[in-house]
């Protein structure tokens, strides 16, 4: 992918990622003017002084030369557990297009450097949790040091390696160091991981659903999009769910559970906060988050680590999920309850004898359980770091750590629906509606016929890479 403007480039681009020789030129020309700013010998934050509560004391010309590399040093506290790859790889990328703006005026060196790191076979070793500052100096000092053969990488197959080595030597300039620990390019990068995780999985929420609808022959009235009015994304998520499920000419009941009755409103609100989310994470990669930033000929700086955009739409789409796995795990308990289904107690092929799909359902018990934990705001509970400079936090990185946990819990429960949804048209022999036959054919060449009781967790970790893959085959 070759990238002629910050813009072309996503957390999730496609690689390997080349650079154009235009827009490398406007980088190195802005790091020019960097340059000539610094030489002036006016005081600037991080570079000609300390930082956080030592940025009162002024550096030596001898301290400044090793003062950009110390930087990355001290602060890599962190350890495992390690950023998954995708996650880690996002957070280099996005570190990447906010330089490409040329607000940090980092060279196009360094620039370079980042781009090798992403093409190549390794990922730094990034901690998932401690950041505790404002901002998120704690995990980027993880992720960049491995530019300047500091720290850890990790292997394809997820090896620690010393990082030493295995990038082209490089030594930082004047600003790299503290340019390369500003804003939240960590969450941002995150973030947009999540929420492209979390549209895909919506959508096979609303298939599911669907498919739990139309087993059971519920009513479709609640799904007529002129109950909808003055909400369009509700009424296409109506349409969605009509479309998938197909029509019903003989309902069981006047009424089907609630649980039933309010899909479309529990996906067009997971859906909503999922907009939200991807807005705030386009404010986050076009929105200046140097500091200082290089801006209109002067060094100015800025408070653009301060995440709360990002971290209270996390905690938004979180909220939204946990609701959508309730919902999701009560019907899957009417799914086991004859009187709803007119099926065989417990989704058993023999009830009785056989146990059924009712541990599946206390699985998602579970896992709903510690959703609900996840929903206490991350931003809630700020205190004081580095001696009072640093006297509030949004815990924005912590805040997409809880997002990526919250989306795996909700698969979860979203693959114990599906192992119902799929146990049910076997038993009650009915056809399986055209919209669902994709994703209902590629359930079953994941996981057998059930016939008898066997440990279900198997199928549901198949069913589970299923639910992410994207795809509808495995």
């Amino acid at each position: 992918m070759i990238v002629d403007e910050p813009r072309d480039l996503t957390p999730g681009a496609q690689l390997p990622i080349e650079l154009s020789a235009e827009l490398l030129a406007r980088v190195e020309a802005r790091r020019a003017e960097v340059l000539r700013a610094l030489s002036s010998g006016d005081p600037v934050y991080g570079v000609t002084t300390g930082m956080g509560a030592l940025s009162k004391v002024r550096l030596s010309d001898e301290e400044q030369r090793t003062h950009q590399r110390n930087l990355l040093l001290g602060r890599a506290v962190g350890g495992p557990p390690w950023l998954p790859p995708d996650q880690a790889r996002a957070v280099v990328v996005t570190r990447l297009r906010t330089f490409l703006t040329g607000d940090a005026g980092v060279s196009a060196a360094l620039c370079g450097q980042l781009v090798a790191l992403i093409n190549s076979p390794y990922v730094p070793a990034i901690p998932a949790e401690g950041a505790g500052s404002a901002g998120e100096i704690i995990p980027l000092a993880h992720a960049f040091g491995p530019l300047t053969g500091i720290g850890t990488l990790l292997d394809a197959d997820g090896r620690e390696v010393p990082a030493e080595g295995l990038l082209p030597p490089f030594e930082l300039g004047p600003k790299e160091g503290i340019a390369l620990l500003a804003g939240i390019p960590g969450t941002t990068g995150r973030a947009y991981s999540q929420v492209r995780a979390a549209e895909r999985l919506a959508d096979r929420m609303a298939e599911i659903a669907a498919g739990a609808i139309a087993v059971i022959g519920a009513n479709r009235d609640p799904y007529h999009p002129s109950t909808g009015r003055g909400d369009e994304l509700l009424q296409a998520e109506q349409t969605r769910i009509l479309e998938l499920a197909g029509p019903e000419s003989q309902p069981r009941s006047l009424q089907a559970p609630v649980s039933f009755r309010v899909v479309p409103q529990v996906l067009a609100h997971v859906r909503r906060a999922l907009g939200r989310l991807d807005e705030a994470v386009t404010r986050a990669l076009d929105g200046v988050t140097d500091s200082p930033a290089y801006l209109d000929g002067a060094f100015v700086g800025t408070a653009g680590f301060h995440g709360i955009d990002l971290a209270a739409h996390c905690d938004h789409l979180v909220a939204a999920l946990a609701h959508a796995a309730e919902v999701s795990t009560a019907r899957l308990h009417r799914l086991l309850d004859p009187e709803v289904t007119g099926l065989p107690a417990q989704l058993a092929y023999d009830p009785g004898p056989q146990a059924g799909l009712v541990a599946v359902h206390k699985r998602a018990v579970a896992a709903v359980h510690s959703l609900r934990r996840l929903t206490v705001p991350s931003s809630i509970g700020t205190a004081e770091t580095s001696n009072g400079q640093e006297d509030v936090q949004t815990f924005s990185w912590e805040a997409a750590g809880v997002l990526t946990e919250a989306v795996r819990l909700t698969r979860e429960v979203t693959a114990c629906e599906l192992l119902a949804v799929h146990q049910a048209f076997f038993l009650a022999k009915r056809p399986v509606p055209v919209a669902l036959a994709e994703l209902l054919g590629a359930t079953a060449d994941a996981v057998p016929v059930i016939e008898a009781d066997r440990p279900f967790g198997v199928d549901l970790r198949r069913l589970a890479d299923l639910l992410s893959s994207g795809s509808a085959r495995p």
